[in-house]
C-alpha cells in the first residue's frame, strides 16, 4: 500500500466516524451506491455523428460546438474511447446507444434497420459486463429536414418514421434479451414550428396516432421498457414542440409508458429535481437525461451544480432508486470528448454519494415535527461534512484514480491514440 492509500483509508476513517456521529452508515451508502448504473451516452464520443455514412446535418435542434482533436470516427473508436472512460470511473455502468451507431457495411436506410447491424455492440458489452439502452434516431436525415417527423402532415414521411420506431423497438427487445437486463427504449423527435402556429392540436392528434403504431407490438417488459421525452423547444422549433410535456406526460399515463425528463428540456428556471415526486405519483418509473443547460438547452457537460445535487437527493430522499433510471445526455466538443463522459459521469455519482450520505430520516423527523429551525440547520452543516474522503476512499476500493488523477491518464490517451487520428491537426 502506497502513502498515498494510507493517508485515503485514514481520512476515511475519520470521515465515517463523523457520519455515524450523524447517523448515517457509510457502508450502507456505499454498498448502495455501487449497485447505482449510470447509463452513459455514446454520442458524446463523435459530436452525435453516427456511422450511417450519410453526410446530413444533425440539425433537429441539436448543435456542437468545438473542434476537439481526436473524434472517434469509427465503432472501433468509439468502443476503445468507451472503454477508458469506464476505467476512470467508479462502478458498473450502461451504455446508451443511437440508432445511427450501428455497424452499416452497406446502404441500410432508418426503417430497415435491424439487430444484424448492433452484433459488435452486443458482443463488445458482453465482453465488457456493460448493459445496452437504446434509441431510435430521428433527426440527420433527408426525410427530416422540414422539422417534423412522426408528426409530419405527409402521411408517406410519418410512415416512414413509424417503420423506424418499430424497427427500433424490436433491436431494442433482442438487446434486452441478450443482456438479461431491460433495455430502455427511448422516443425523442424534433417535431415542431420556428413561428407560432395556426393549429397545434393536428400535429399532435398525428403525433399519438404514429406513437400509437410504433407501440403496438407488445414486447416483454424484461426485455425492454418504452420511454417517450419531452422538450419545451429547440433551435427552429422555439415557437412550438408538438412533444411537449403536458403531451408526454398524458401519453406515458394513458399508454403505460415511462417518461424521460430532460434536464436541459425546460425552462431555464423550471428543474426536474421538482418533477421527479411529482410525475411519480402516477407513474411507476421514469427515465433521467442529466444534462447542463446554459440559457437554454445547449447539453454541457455535467458538473456539481446545486440542481444535480437536487436531483439526486430527490431520488434517494424519495426512495426512488429502483424507479428512476439515470442516464446522461450532454455532447461538448470543446474538450477533450472522453474527459466529458468521466467529468459528468464522476460528477453524477458524486451526487447520489452525497445524496446517500445525508440523514434523510433525522431530517424528515424535524420536518414531521415543523422543526424547520434544526432542518434548515442541519442541512447546512451537512454541506461541510468530510464527502472528499468517502468519496476518494470509493475510487481507491473500486480500482479507479482518486481525485484529478485520472486526468494524467486521459492526456496520456490523447497522446498515444487520439493524436494519431485523421483529425489531429484540429485547431483547439
Amino acid at each position: 500500500m502506497t502513502t498515498h492509500d494510507t493517508r485515503i483509508e485514514n481520512a476515511y476513517s475519520l470521515a465515517r466516524d463523523q457520519y455515524l456521529e450523524m447517523g448515517v452508515s457509510v457502508d450502507e451508502a456505499l454498498e448502495t451506491l455501487k449497485n447505482i448504473p449510470i447509463s452513459m451516452h455514446c454520442w458524446q464520443g463523435d459530436d452525435v455523428g453516427g456511422f450511417e455514412h450519410v453526410h446530413e446535418e444533425i440539425g433537429g435542434g441539436l448543435a456542437v460546438t468545438g473542434n476537439y482533436c481526436g473524434k472517434a470516427s469509427t465503432p472501433h473508436e468509439l468502443r476503445a474511447d468507451l472503454e477508458k472512460a469506464y476505467s476512470l470511473i467508479p462502478g458498473k455502468h450502461r451504455l446508451n446507444l443511437h440508432s445511427s451507431y450501428g455497424e452499416f457495411h452497406s446502404h441500410i436506410d432508418r426503417n430497415e434497420v435491424s439487430v444484424e447491424q448492433f452484433q459488435g455492440w452486443i458482443d463488445w458489452a458482453r465482453e465488457n459486463h456493460i448493459a445496452l439502452d437504446f434509441n431510435p434516431t430521428f433527426f440527420a436525415h433527408e426525410k427530416a429536414r422540414d422539422g417534423f417527423t412522426l408528426a409530419h402532415p405527409d402521411s408517406g414521411i410519418r410512415q416512414f418514421w413509424v417503420d423506424h420506431g418499430i424497427a427500433c423497438r424490436r433491436i431494442a427487445n433482442e438487446l434486452g434479451r441478450a443482456q438479461g437486463s431491460p433495455c430502455i427504449s427511448n422516443v425523442w423527435i424534433p417535431d415542431g414550428f420556428k413561428d407560432t402556429p395556426v393549429s397545434r392540436k393536428s400535429p399532435r392528434e398525428r403525433l399519438i396516432q404514429s406513437l400509437d403504431q410504433i407501440f403496438r407490438e407488445d414486447l416483454d417488459p424484461r426485455n425492454i421498457l418504452d420511454a417517450v421525452e419531452c422538450k419545451l423547444f429547440g433551435i427552429g422549433s422555439e415557437s412550438y414542440v408538438v412533444g411537449s410535456h403536458e403531451f408526454y406526460f398524458g401519453y406515458a399515463l394513458s399508454r403505460g409508458k415511462l417518461l424521460c425528463l430532460d434536464a436541459g428540456h425546460f425552462h431555464p428556471t423550471e428543474v426536474i429535481s421538482d418533477k421527479i415526486s411529482a410525475v411519480l405519483q402516477y407513474l411507476p418509473q421514469i427515465v433521467l437525461h442529466v444534462s447542463r443547460g446554459v440559457r437554454w438547452d445547449s447539453d454541457h457537460v455535467v458538473t456539481l451544480s446545486d440542481e444535480l445535487q437536487a436531483i439526486a437527493q430527490e431520488i434517494v430522499r424519495g426512495g426512488y432508486l429502483e424507479r428512476v433510471h439515470i442516464g446522461l445526455d450532454f455532447f461538448d466538443a470543446s474538450i477533450n470528448r472522453i474527459a466529458a463522459w468521466v467529468i459528468g459521469t464522476r460528477n453524477m455519482i458524486k451526487a447520489l454519494l452525497m445524496a446517500l450520505l445525508e440523514p434523510t430520516k433525522r431530517l424528515a423527523e424535524f420536518e414531521a415535527n415543523q422543526d424547520f429551525t434544526t432542518r434548515l440547520a442541519l442541512l447546512e452543516e451537512q454541506k461541510t461534512a468530510p464527502f472528499g474522503a468517502i468519496w476518494d476512499y470509493y475510487c481507491l476500493q473500486s480500482g479507479v484514480p482518486t481525485r484529478d488523477a485520472w486526468l494524467r491518464d486521459i492526456l496520456q490517451y490523447e497522446k498515444d491514440v487520439l493524436m494519431n487520428r485523421s483529425d489531429a491537426t484540429s485547431i483547439y
